[in-house]
């Protein structure tokens, strides 16, 4: 068996599931609902405040599928009742952040700000202290919409190797290279 798939989910108090006959799974908590499509050949069972998945046979789609399936609504579970967050930050001389409203301003060295479309279903917040480097907080229901915005950001300005300069996230360790002078032996 799958080791992640055969673990069971334990449901926190407040956590809805329920299945679809099209195989949708909604998970609803105090934080919101959020909604999956899944494969037919997994099972979902809860037993006792524990989601249990259930694959049809063992083949290598099937297995595969088992421990994604496990993993996503775990997330989901998570996500409605603790939610999740990330922390980003912007390491350069003269690098700013603002969000007003959904839009994230960023000055990133470039000849103009860039601009960036946050979704409704992300919470930001930009907090920017005098001798410190301006942060990023996000916050959100749904673990992958926030991966891949966060992702997003980031790829705007990657971190660079020499001076680390760009938008890494908070507890990032980034692989350093030592300049010019340190190739030289004489």
């Amino acid at each position: 068996m799958s080791r992640i798939g055969k673990l069971p989910i334990s449901l926190p108090a407040g956590v809805e599931l329920s299945v679809s006959e099209d195989h949708v799974v909604t998970v609803k908590g105090k934080l919101g609902v959020l909604k999956q499509q899944i494969d037919e050949a997994v099972t979902i069972k809860v037993e006792n405040q524990e989601i249990v998945l259930e694959r049809a046979s063992d083949e290598k789609d099937h297995r595969s599928k088992h421990g994604l399936y496990r993993a996503l609504i775990n997330n989901m579970v998570k996500g409605v009742s603790e939610g999740f967050h990330t922390v980003q930050e912007l390491v350069g001389v003269g690098y700013k952040a603002d969000a007003k409203g959904q839009i994230l301003e960023l000055a990133l060295g470039f000849s103009h700000n860039v601009f960036f479309e946050i979704p409704e279903e992300i919470k930001i917040e930009t907090v920017t202290e005098r001798g410190k480097n301006p942060i990023i907080k996000m916050s959100s229901i749904d673990r992958q919409l926030l991966g891949q915005v966060a992702a997003k950001i980031r790829s705007l300005r990657k971190p660079e190797p020499y001076k680390g300069k760009g938008i890494k996230f908070q507890n990032e360790v980034l692989r350093r290279k030592a300049g010019k002078t340190a190739g030289k032996g004489k």
